[in-house]
């Protein structure tokens, strides 16, 4: 066993040799040079991964599915039965509510086995046919390089005939296609394993009751807060607590002393519905105090999950947001959501007008990850007003005051990178737990290799920011969420949508603002 790493464990670094290679056979001057470079590609390693073990995984999962089929079926049993209202758990939940969210999550459980078996399975077959692939261009580079024979000697080197320098051309020719089919098992591998670990880092945020370890809350409350979503919209787009938030939350309860713990379990027990409560939880794990949480709850107690949702969560996730709708004239979306409290859009400069996409982009995702704060800016100092003229001059107040801090550019306009790292960790980072780090991207190969940490990020609920550019200037929005390889993206202009991998890899991000902005250039990752 070696101890050390060799540069050819890093996939990035294997293509950039392959491809160095293959234009090197094509200008090699000499036969020797020729047998020197074949050399130098077969011994690049094939692309990794055992078939066997992943799909030996496969089956394991697959296997699980079954008998939590059997536990759906027990669970809508019970369900079917009609139960009395009775009230379970240290936070007083009903029964009837316990068992629906019972059920849905027992699918889920099934769906997370099927689902990280369908991805093992495709990982192994990618790996298959990448590691086919790479075969069969070393069996082309062993056939050049018995077609030329052993090297020359000093003498034989001095000149080449016509017959001699037709086999080099022919051999650098075929070994230049054959190391393109090695480039290209590395790059299928590679993407293959990026997909996968997407898809996988989603079903482990989906394994929700289990983020919270904590041993304060009975079994039954852990699965209702993890399972309760926005008022009226799709529950699966828009739960309230994310896995982020369900893993603080949990840490952070397990800290409360003795009296702050009764507290909040007293908080739970007397909020009025799911909503209530995981609200709670989420100011919890937004970082807040039990008292300020006292105080957040007197501000809410009583109202409709209708109005929490209006005053709580600025983004709420349609679900035919995804659809695609074609492009608008200027490059956009046609299907947008704007994001509104009371009819006015959380937008820079409360209309639109000002520079301050940095300072905007990071007050709503701080509103995202903290409801406390999301009330502050909503129902004013009371936490009680339905004001959308108040909203937008706080808002606004609010957007002044990050863009000052960050110390951004005169008349509202603009912001360093060193400022907007700051602001996303002061006010975001403080609240998610995590600091930020910019990070730059210069090509396609460094936007595809960042996508991993992005879509865990905010599997997590820990929102990206990202920052674009074109001829005409540059602009900052936020990541926000990810299904599938679709990447949702809230733009300060008072919107969100929804753009491919693809988009974001290739230089189409003006689906997210306009056609000027198509180059996403740097993000911010949460460490």
């Amino acid at each position: 066993m070696s101890f050390f790493s060799s540069p050819f464990d890093s996939p990035s670094f294997r293509l950039e040799w392959l491809a160095g290679l293959s234009k090197k056979l094509l200008g090699a001057g000499t036969k020797n040079e020729v047998l020197d470079l074949i050399d130098e590609a077969l011994s690049v390693p094939q692309p990794g991964g055992d078939q066997g073990v992943l799909e030996g995984l496969a089956a394991l999962y697959r296997g699980q599915a079954d008998p939590v089929g059997g536990v759906f079926d027990q669970v809508d049993r019970v369900g079917r039965k009609g139960l009395p209202e009775v009230w379970v758990g240290d936070t007083s939940v009903l029964a009837s509510d316990v068992v629906n969210a019972a059920g849905r999550s027992v699918t889920r459980m099934s769906e997370a086995f099927q689902g990280c078996a369908t991805v093992l399975l495709t990982l192994s077959d990618a790996i298959g046919a990448a590691q086919l692939k790479d075969e069969q261009g070393r069996g082309q580079l062993r056939e050049q390089k018995k077609m030329l024979g052993g090297k020359d000697g000093f003498f034989d080197n001095l000149h080449e005939n016509d017959e001699e320098e037709w086999d080099r051309k022919n051999a650098a020719h075929f070994g230049s296609s054959a190391v393109d089919l090695m480039h290209a098992a590395v790059a299928d591998a590679q993407e293959a394993t990026r997909i996968a670990a997407r898809d996988l880092n989603k079903w482990a945020s989906e394994a929700r009751a289990g983020k919270m370890e904590t041993s304060e809350l009975t079994a039954v409350d852990k699965l209702m807060l993890a399972d309760t979503g926005v008022a009226g919209a799709d529950t699966d787009l828009n739960e309230i607590l994310t896995a982020g938030d369900l893993s603080r939350a949990s840490a952070r309860m397990d800290l409360l002393s003795l009296d702050d713990e009764t507290a909040m379990e007293r908080m739970l027990a007397k909020s009025d519905s799911p909503q209530e409560r995981a609200y709670l939880m989420k100011a919890l794990a937004a970082g807040h105090s039990v008292t300020e949480i006292e105080q957040f709850q007197a501000k809410i107690h009583g109202k409709d999950p209708a109005w929490l949702r209006r005053h709580l969560t600025p983004v709420v996730t349609a679900k035919d947001s995804m659809k695609d709708e074609g492009l608008a004239p200027d490059g956009s979306n046609n299907n947008k959501d704007y994001v509104t409290f009371d009819g006015q859009r959380w937008i820079q400069g409360g209309d639109g007008s000002e520079g301050t996409c940095v300072a905007s982009s990071t007050v709503t995702s701080r509103a995202m990850v903290d409801p406390v704060y999301a009330l502050g800016l909503t129902g004013g100092p009371d936490g009680q007003q339905d004001d959308p003229d108040a909203f937008r001059q706080r808002l606004v107040a609010e957007q002044h005051r990050l863009h000052t801090e960050g110390d951004g550019g005169k008349n509202w306009g603009g912001m360093g990178p060193e400022g907007q790292e700051r602001i996303n960790d002061t006010n975001v980072g403080s609240a998610t737990g995590t600091d930020y780090s910019r990070q730059d991207l210069n090509s396609d190969a460094d936007r595809r290799a960042v996508l991993t940490d992005v879509e865990k990020s905010v599997a997590e609920g820990r929102p990206v920011p990202v920052d674009v550019s074109g001829k005409e200037g540059a602009h900052a929005m936020t990541i926000i969420a990810q299904e599938g390889d679709m990447l949702q993206v809230y733009n300060p202009w008072g919107e969100t949508t929804w753009v491919s991998e693809d988009d974001f890899i290739n230089g189409h991000m003006g689906k997210a603002s306009n056609s000027d902005l198509p180059n996403a250039y740097s993000v911010y990752l949460p460490q």
